[in-house]
């Protein structure tokens, strides 16, 4: 039986909360098995707009579960996207306060900025590299608000594909000065080498994931406006932190990106 829109609200009201006051719930299949693809959409999309009407701007679009070993790790079979709020963003060298998070974790990302409108279906990475204007490197906080951050695709669609956090710094590149399938990072927690990664974990190759995005979001008749910050999805697995952690990832040619999780 088709979700009405009272229970998607309802959903959306749930989820964000849980957000917002850092409490662990369910996933929301255990009581909604039969949900849809589009239904735990249509969630994500009322969260947004309870956010924009409390005057929080979205500033970027996210793409998640890019990796194989990513979709294993997490047990789901295909990537999914999230929005990102003014209010996830977090200075290079800032502070992540764990208090405003459940269960944290970090994954090393490329992040593109388009110049042109991207639009689907039939978006594919010629069409994303020549909307670039840059990359950036950037570093995803992932919090699901599930408990013990397990959950089903649709469950995470619904909760903003773990949205939660982000970093940006190093430099800025065109994309044309850059081998996006090789690009290399290394991560680093309180000074030991934790990850290794390469750009071509993000479905064979990172523009590949904007470009799916494009077309997931198609989908729905909405497009990737110019000026769009996109993280692409992990280089990385996720790893967890922890109060007092202090993070670095070093990317090749981007230089690197640093934060401290404080209590």
């Amino acid at each position: 039986m088709a979700l009405d829109k009272a229970t998607i609200e309802q959903l959306a009201e749930h989820l964000e909360n849980a957000e917002l006051n850092c409490t662990e719930v369910t996933k929301i299949t255990n009581d909604y098995p039969e949900i849809t693809w589009d239904e735990a959409l249509d969630v994500q999309w009322e969260i947004r707009r309870r956010k924009e009407a409390r005057g929080n701007k979205i500033v970027g679009l996210k793409m998640g579960l890019t990796s194989m070993a990513k979709m294993r790790q997490m047990g789901v079979e295909t990537p999914c996207y999230g929005f990102l709020a003014d209010y996830f963003s977090i200075p290079d060298g800032g502070e992540v306060k764990i208090s405003e998070l459940i269960h944290p974790k970090v994954e090393a990302e490329v992040a593109f900025v388009t110049k042109k409108e991207l639009s689907g279906p039939g978006c594919h990475i010629g069409d994303v590299l020549s909307a670039t204007d840059f990359i950036v490197p950037a570093v995803e906080i992932i919090d699901s608000r599930y408990k013990d951050f397990k959950f089903d695709l649709k469950s995470v669609i619904a909760d903003n594909s773990s949205s939660s956090r982000f970093v940006t710094g190093g430099r800025m590149l065109p994309v044309e000065d850059l081998d996006l399938k090789t690009i290399g990072v290394v991560m680093e927690i309180n000074g030991e080498v934790v990850e290794l990664g390469a750009g071509a974990a993000i479905l064979g190759h990172p523009a590949a994931s904007v470009a799916m995005l494009a077309n997931l979001l198609a989908e729905r008749g909405e497009v990737i406006p110019a000026g769009t910050f996109i993280m692409a999805g992990a280089i990385t697995p996720a790893i967890a932190v922890k109060a007092g952690d202090n993070v670095s990832v070093r990317y090749q040619d981007l230089g690197t990106v640093t934060m401290r999780f404080v209590d």
